[in-house]
């Protein structure tokens, strides 16, 4: 006897959506393990990367003699909360505090001025030379900064400024190419219709790059404010090179105080640590939303 006609259509159709609802439970069950396992390995590499932070505050209320013992006491006993006041009283973290906002405060405004100025000549403006310009600017990140270390300290040493903080930020307000070239790739997304736009209105360049461009990118001048201070204010190298005078040192300079020539005061240099990187810790914790949209549009074509 034959089938009914409604089995022998509808069993096919039940048959493909339950290969379907299969199909779908499989990749589910695959996507969630998958997860699941990104998710263990991302933990794991934020547990080891954390490792040496959590040393840091676990050393900072110690005592000398409890800072290199084995195993390591995480927890200390007992707790030494003196570690942080004495260690702020027994230098002159006010005045390095001050100089490093200087630096860095200046830093900031210098780079984000040059960078959005020349940005500006290079994604919007035409110009004879503009391309073959942009290349040779670019080029200038393969060059470390030891290259160009020795001629801008006999430049500095020739004007009088060894030995001060100018040599520290004043090279900023003639630009960056890092700053200059993710400026640039910011502005080259904006449509070219905006200027002519205020050009019909009778805006000028100066009033395009003001009132148009700038309230555009403003995520790129956050992210290059944010990238500068950093670096300026965790700089090293350079307040080493030009600074002599230990009331014109930095926070990051002045730390290097607490290394004695037989010992180091172990608890009060990661004390001081710490609390010299808050200011940073806070400021990237609430702007990150920039830095990383900088990171992402630096590779944007333009």
């Amino acid at each position: 006897m034959a089938a009914p006609i409604s089995k022998m259509v509808y069993a096919p159709r039940q048959s493909t959506q339950q290969q379907i609802l299969g199909y779908m439970g499989r990749s589910s069950a695959q996507n969630a393990l998958k997860k699941t396992l990104i998710y263990l390995a991302l933990t794991v590499a934020a547990f080891v990367i954390s490792i040496p932070l959590v040393w840091m505050v676990s050393t900072s209320f110690k005592t000398a003699s409890q800072v290199f013992t084995w195993p390591i006491e995480w927890l200390p006993d007992p707790v030494k909360w003196a570690n942080y006041p004495e260690a702020l009283a027994a230098r002159p973290f006010g005045l390095w505090t001050r100089n490093s906002l200087i630096i860095a405060v200046m830093s900031v405004f210098g780079h984000c001025l040059s960078a959005t100025l020349v940005g500006f000549a290079f994604a919007r403006l035409r110009w004879r030379g503009r391309d073959v310009l942009f290349l040779v600017m670019l080029s200038a990140l393969m060059l470390p900064q030891e290259v160009t270390l020795i001629p801008q300290f006999l430049i500095f040493r020739n004007i009088g400024w060894v030995n001060t903080l100018y040599p520290l930020f004043v090279p900023t307000f003639f630009g960056g190419a890092f700053n200059i070239f993710i400026m640039r790739q910011f502005m080259v997304m904006l449509p070219k219709e905006l200027d002519d736009a205020a050009r019909i209105d009778g805006c000028n360049y100066f009033q395009i790059l003001t009132k148009i461009v700038a309230p555009q990118v403003l995520p790129a001048i956050g992210f290059i404010a944010i990238n500068t201070f950093r670096n300026r204010w965790n700089d090293f190298f350079h307040p080493l090179v030009y600074l002599n005078d230990p009331d014109l040192f930095t926070l990051a300079l002045g730390l290097r105080s607490f290394r004695g020539e037989y010992a180091i005061e172990w608890g009060y240099l990661m004390a001081a640590s710490l609390t010299v990187m808050l200011p940073v810790m806070i400021m990237f914790f609430f702007t990150q939303r920039y830095f990383i949209q900088g990171i992402v549009f630096t590779g944007v074509k333009g």
